[in-house]
């Protein structure tokens, strides 16, 4: 029951358990640790003193933030902020313990974030606009000034995990690791270690064809090895590079699938690792002299996060596709434990194996009301990236549709993560073709195994989940009895100008180092809006209208195509961008979605 007195459904008390990301820290202040949680009822970044137990919400912004750290000297709390949704903005501070809350660099102007990196006497920014990709240094607190600039992708040294950057300052903020398409593209990134005082290169790490990802550099002030992710073997894996020689020494670990490096222990002596193995992930300590590996104990499922105290204990983020994701450390102690009822728990994720048209094999998740064999109605949930994957992680909205009565298929299509090289770039060149053939493929499966009714079969997902859901109804409509399209690329061609700089350079990967205008031969084949006539089912869309990846413009081309030959169609949209941190904007989407499903699906419940 809510604070009004309303009566809510299991689905939404889902949606409404409070959540955190994993606390971060400064090295040089370890105490004072910074976390998001959506326990306000938007996502917001908090303080919590460990010295003391105090805790307090720091921000109170109406788009939300997820991620927050500390300054080096744990005496601030600095976050990036966006006014609108598109992403862009810039970076604030605010006292550890409260007060004015101001510009956190000068010199720095507004633009995307590619990354934020502090040292003892240096900060480092990542940066794009529409004239590029800059790295901007502020020494002893002066303002910041422009050191290096790249017409291509250029971001910090582990920006995609986010928090207190680990990978691109060094301890002794002497070296500075960017990650960089010049020799590549976005997907296939290549490192270079710069001085962030003149942006003079140091080293250069470069694997023809290959990604290669700069993850923590060693915590001891002086030591000059950066650890970092390779896939020379296909499936990722650990590296060490060490600045001071230049030797690379790249880790043999006899496990299967994904393995990625995550922080070192304090000494330098070992890596905490990752394997992540079709869609649950272990941790492991992995000693750097004997290559010996410890499993670290956790439960299947997946770990978004993990980092190693100076106590040497590890904490790590974890969940399950039926139970809410969990701060732990690792004596299973629950870190942070939001305010508020825990979410009922799910229906467990089962793990899913069937061949697609060219006799590969493809893994994903499916998901059932119950244990009685079906046949379900359907939905084929298709995951955004394309460059992502479905994990055994909590969703509750998965879990809203199978409450609704739908089975829930969750396909790791190429061009997927955590499944080799090969799968992940056959998509290169190639978009719209592979995933649609794979989430046939295992809708079909689901179909032979009983489980699914090919009568009530649905489409819906995200971003690029969304651009595959419109291909699918557009090229295969007597799949589909309706389709859920979210923030969608709809019109391929008209979005790319209006695309934040990373997202033009990602496309550009995908497309092979072309602009959309570039390869017409491929558009005519795999741009939704090409046969946004051949559609038969009715169609939900749901549209951002401050989305700088998947434009508002561009999706709404694709309505008015269907609005001109007045197909059956709805469309919500909201007033931020590519995802909404408000829990109560997002009960609303789903809600809208459950109610559209029940019109368009027999034996399917809105609530």
């Amino acid at each position: 029951m809510t604070a009004s007195g309303e009566t809510t459904t299991v689905w939404e008390r889902r949606f409404r358990a409070p959540l955190s990301f994993l606390p971060e820290w400064s090295p040089a202040a370890p105490d004072r640790v910074v976390y998001a949680s959506n326990g306000p009822g938007v996502w917001q970044v908090h303080a919590w003193d460990l010295a003391t137990g105090g805790r307090r919400q720091v921000t109170d912004h109406p788009v939300g933030l997820l991620d927050g750290t500390p300054t080096l000297d744990g005496e601030g709390i600095v976050w990036f902020q966006d006014e609108t949704g598109d992403e862009s903005g810039r970076w604030l501070v605010q006292p550890f313990h409260g007060g004015e809350t101001r510009p956190f660099l000068e010199g720095v102007p507004h633009g995307w974030s590619e990354g934020l990196a502090q040292a003892p006497g240096v900060v480092a920014v990542g940066l794009s606009d529409r004239d590029g990709f800059a790295v901007y240094v502020s020494i002893a607190g002066a303002p910041a000034t422009e050191v290096y600039r790249a017409s291509e992708s250029m971001r910090l040294g582990s920006v995609e995990v986010g928090g207190f950057l680990l990978g691109a300052l060094s301890a002794d903020g002497e070296l500075l690791c960017l990650e960089h398409a010049e020799h590549g593209d976005l997907i296939h990134a290549a490192l270079r270690v710069v001085d962030p005082r003149t942006g003079e290169t140091l080293g250069e790490l470069v694997d023809e064809g290959m990604s290669l990802a700069a993850k923590c550099w060693s915590p001891v002030p002086g030591d000059r090895r950066l650890a970092f992710d390779h896939e020379r073997e296909g499936d990722e894996r650990p590296g060490i590079w060490d600045l001071a020689s230049g030797e690379r020494r790249d880790l043999p670990v006899d496990l299967e699938g994904a393995v990625l490096v995550l922080d070192w222990w304090p000494d330098g002596s070992a890596v905490l690792l990752q394997n992540q193995l079709e869609g649950r992930d272990r941790l492991y300590r992995c000693e750097l002299e004997s290559g010996a590996l410890r499993a670290i104990d956790t439960e299947p499922g997946m770990i978004w996060k993990a980092r190693v105290r100076p106590d040497g204990r590890v904490w790590f983020l974890h969940e399950q596709g039926h139970r809410q994701r969990l701060a732990l450390d690792d004596a299973g102690v629950e870190l942070v434990a939001p305010e508020g009822d825990r979410a009922p728990p799910g229906r467990p994720y089962e793990s899913w194996h069937f061949e697609n048209p060219h006799g590969q094999g493809v893994h994903g998740f499916y998901v059932t009301p119950d244990d009685s064999g079906g046949p379900f109605p359907v939905l084929m949930f298709v995951h955004g990236g394309p460059t992502s994957l479905d994990c055994d992680r909590w969703q509750p909205e998965v879990q809203a549709y199978v409450d609704a009565g739908f089975a829930v298929g969750l396909v790791n299509y190429r061009g997927s993560l955590g499944y080799g090289r090969e799968w992940r770039d056959t998509l290169i060149g190639n978009v719209g073709g592979p995933e649609l053939e794979d989430v046939n493929a295992g809708l079909a499966d689901l179909v032979g195994r009983g489980l699914a009714d090919p009568a009530r079969a649905v489409v819906g997902g995200y971003s690029w989940g969304g651009y595959v859901t419109l291909l699918e109804l557009g090229k295969h409509p007597e799949l589909w009895a309706c389709g859920v399209a979210g923030v969608p690329v709809g019109d391929y061609e008209d979005g790319y100008e209006e695309l934040s700089p990373l997202l033009q350079a990602y496309d550009r990967a995908l497309l092979g180092g072309h602009e959309p205008k570039d390869v017409p031969e491929l558009m005519r084949d795999r741009n939704p809006i090409n046969f946004a006539d051949r559609v038969r089912a009715p169609v939900l869309f749901l549209i951002g209208r401050n989305d700088s990846r998947c434009p508002y413009r561009q999706a709404m081309r694709y309505v008015e195509k269907l609005a001109g030959r007045g197909h059956p169609h709805e469309v919500y949209v909201y007033e931020t961008g590519h995802g909404s941190f408000d829990v109560g904007e997002r009960l609303r989407q789903v809600s809208t979605i459950l109610a559209f499903l029940a019109r368009h699906v027999p034996g399917v419940r809105a609530s």
